[in-house]
């Protein structure tokens, strides 16, 4: 989630502030933290050619966004056992038997191989995932790549973050919009906790509405941090959100709080939606989310006629087994009251008119119809593939003046675990080759176990990484990555919206650490197309796209801090939106002509079962880490050292556990390893558990692989059709029902 400070004019053409008296001795530098998906502006203080110090921006509109993750930083980027030098593996796979060698012998020796596995099997055979906020410099530039080879298969966790809450939305009114902070009345958070360490910008942005007298509804099981700061908090039942939306909407359609006129004039499949809104009384919704039916009937009130309203992203929605009828509930939600594209409402921002996006660096049409019918997963789950967002591109290209939109990199891509399917050999053809960049794939994902057995059935793995990952342990290469501190770089929302920032070099990279940008290049070079890539430097490359600006990346960095086109709201009055009918389509004709449900619709859990008696909800980060990552820095594990899961009190009562007791939770999937932790703010029945642990320093190779097997989360989620959401095929990881087993012995 990018951390803008606002989508109208504060942030349009935004310069740089310097502290007006320097330290002596004390070089600065205007950088982006990078160490998760934010993007804050900040400020690293530079002494004999090192970063000693990260501080928060000079300039007043991002000088709270600063978080643990981000000071620590120089310390994170200096630790021992750092990556430095390309290591090819050299006994059997997982052995944990390295040599060094040169960049020269890797990526030739890379370049062979994979062009051997596409001789063979098909160009479709080579899969790329990746995690373009870790990577900095990707750019689009691994999509490139990919679609002049022809190989459709590419993956990311956005699959299940994010990127699949931006395809969905643009199947009801093209393209995902942005919430104006800076001028709304009431926020609404499905789920999503942000706090002090973590989406720090979007905490700061909600204290500042409810500072002027704004409304906040949470809607979380646990009371959280988020929900203790509410107005109105509804302790929803995980992963029911799309049936408290529907209460919602219900409200609003039956006591007409919606926007006439907009709805009449710039919607199709209202009637249709109406019925179906019908299927869902309150008495009904109450009994599936666990609130009561006044409580659901005030927030649908609040919502419509205390707004603008934003409903910001959510991670909750995203992962669900309902997530495609949540996403578009809460777009539908965003329509009918008349907060689209309004100020203080949601804005849909198009693509920057004088810098070249990323969408457009992916170059997406060289990719033959024939090859992009070939991606994994889309005849099943097309929702975000290349099939399921066919019919946008000639209206995203009739409204926003491209045919290909990759908002948050996860409009065209493969499904996840059809790709792990297929490199198991469970697939409709074989893939044998995996490029895994600043992601460590096989903790990302549900089904550990499917994605492990994916992993040791490759012909080859290479991995771009700080640390030896789970994921980089089974590699044949590990190449060293630089990291934010050592890069340029210049942020544009992951496509999301049409503001750019720059970020400036602050030391050189360690060792032979090399950005993506050149691993990208010498990977084209190593293909025998260097034409693909044809920059020099990543600095020309910048230079290349801010070009109609008629300044450089150098100029560009030093003078901005943001740089967006003029706002306009309500722009569809003049160019209609970006779907197959010009409108809002509450009906989605996308979905229908998928063979899908065209309207939201709620799905069932299965049926109980008495041997997981529990629920479980996962993906959640802690402060202390991003994703998977950090585990590795001595600071952060002095502050949280061990994975822990939440309970409540009763539960802990009932299953005899006690406070830091080391426990066993299971599912049908997986088991793990996890301290207790007893939470006053948990209902009964709800374990949570922390998303991505692994201790680095404990034992590598395969068989330990550092802690990973024992207790990450990626074990206990599953993938099968009971658990998964049927237009994207993503994992359902908001009510798993599990059960905890005691365990004997000293602490693990």
């Amino acid at each position: 989630m990018p951390g803008v400070p606002s989508v109208g004019p504060s942030a349009a053409g935004s310069r740089s502030i310097p502290r007006p008296h320097q330290r002596p001795g004390i070089e600065t530098r205007k950088a982006l933290c990078a160490s998760c998906d934010i993007a804050c502006s900040v400020v690293t203080e530079i002494q004999k050619g090192r970063v000693t110090r990260v501080r928060s921006s000079d300039n007043p509109l991002f000088k709270d966004n600063i978080c643990i993750k981000g000071i620590v930083a120089p310390k994170n980027f200096a630790n021992p056992d750092r990556v430095l030098y390309p290591q090819k593996r050299v006994g059997e796979r997982g052995s944990g038997q390295w040599q060094r060698v040169s960049w020269d012998e890797a990526m030739e020796d890379i370049g062979l191989r994979l062009k051997k596995i596409i001789a063979e099997h098909g160009p479709e055979a080579w899969a790329v995932s990746t995690s373009q906020w870790n990577t900095g410099t990707d750019h689009g530039l691994g999509r490139r790549i990919m679609n002049h080879v022809g190989s459709p298969n590419w993956i990311s966790g956005v699959a299940l973050c994010a990127g699949n809450t931006a395809a969905i939305n643009r199947l009801t009114y093209g393209w995902y919009p942005w919430p104006d902070y800076d001028n709304t009345n009431l926020i609404v958070l499905f789920g999503h906790n942000p706090g002090k360490n973590s989406w720090v910008p979007i905490y700061n942005q909600i204290q500042r509405v409810k500072a002027r007298g704004g409304t906040l509804i949470v809607l979380d099981p646990r009371k959280s941090e988020c929900a203790e700061m509410a107005d109105l908090w509804l302790p929803i039942k995980a992963g029911t959100d799309a049936a408290m939306a529907f209460g919602w909407l219900k409200v609003i359609l039956d006591e007409g709080l919606y926007d006439k006129a907009f709805v009449e004039r710039w919607t199709v499949g209202f009637e249709a939606l109406k019925k179906r809104a019908d299927e869902f009384p309150l008495e009904r919704v109450s009994k599936i989310t666990g609130c009561d039916a006044a409580t659901i009937a005030k927030a649908a009130r609040m919502y419509a006629t205390m707004g603008p309203s934003v409903i910001p992203w959510t991670p909750i929605t995203d992962q669900q087994r309902n997530s495609t009828s949540a996403i578009r509930l809460q777009s539908i939600l965003r329509a009918v009251c008349g907060y689209l594209d309004v100020p203080g409402g949601e804005a849909l921002m198009g693509f920057h008119p004088q810098i070249i996006s990323e969408s457009e660096i992916e170059m997406h049409h060289v990719l033959p119809e024939s090859q992009k019918a070939k991606q994994l997963g889309s005849d099943k789950h097309p929702a975000f593939t290349y099939r399921g967002q066919a019919a946008l591109r000639e209206p995203c290209k009739r409204v926003w003046g491209h045919e290909y939109a990759n908002q948050v990199t996860g409009c065209f891509m493969a499904n996840p675990s059809a790709v792990f399917r297929a490199m198991a050999g469970e697939g409709p053809y074989p893939v044998k080759a995996l490029f895994s960049f600043g992601n460590n794939t096989l903790m990302g994902f549900a089904n550990m176990p499917l994605i492990l057995k994916a992993m040791l059935n490759q012909d080859l793995i290479v991995v771009q990484e700080h640390v030896m990952t789970p994921t980089a342990q089974l590699a044949d290469y590990v190449l060293p990555g630089d990291s934010w501190l050592e890069r340029p770089w210049m942020f544009d929302g992951y496509g999301w919206l049409s503001i750019y920032k720059p970020s400036q070099q602050s030391m050189a990279p360690p060792g032979e650490c090399k950005s993506t940008f050149e691993l990208w290049k010498l990977t084209a070079n190593a293909l025998g197309m260097p034409e693909v890539v044809p920059w020099a430097t990543l600095e020309d490359f910048y230079d290349y796209r801010i070009a109609k600006l008629g300044i450089g990346f150098e100029e560009f960095s030093s003078t901005y801090e943001v740089h967006a086109d003029t706002l306009e709201f309500r722009k569809y009055e003049k160019t209609g939106f970006a779907t197959p009918s010009g409108k809002v389509e509450l009906y989605a004709s996308i979905l229908e002509d998928l063979g899908f449900d065209p309207l939201p619709y709620f799905r069932d859990e299965p049926p109980a079962d008495p041997d997981f008696p529990l629920a479980m909800f996962t993906g959640v980060r802690e402060g202390e880490y991003f994703q998977t990552g950090g585990r590795h820095i001595p600071e952060m594990r002095a502050r949280k050292p061990e994975p822990v899961l939440f309970l409540s009190p009763g539960t802990a009562q009932q299953l005899g556990l006690s406070e830091h007791e080391w426990v066993e939770v299971e599912t049908r999937t997986g088991k793990i390893e996890i301290m207790v932790g007893i939470r006053s703010n948990m209902p009964d029945g709800l374990v949570r558990i922390p998303h991505g642990w692994w201790k680095p320093e404990t034992e590598q190779g395969l068989g330990k692989l550092s802690g990973a097997l024992r207790y990450a989360d990626a074990m206990l989620c599953p993938d099968d059709d009971d658990f998964i959401d049927l237009e994207q095929g993503i994992p359902h990881l908001k009510g798993l029902p599990c059960r905890i087993n005691k365990l004997s012995g000293a602490p693990r």
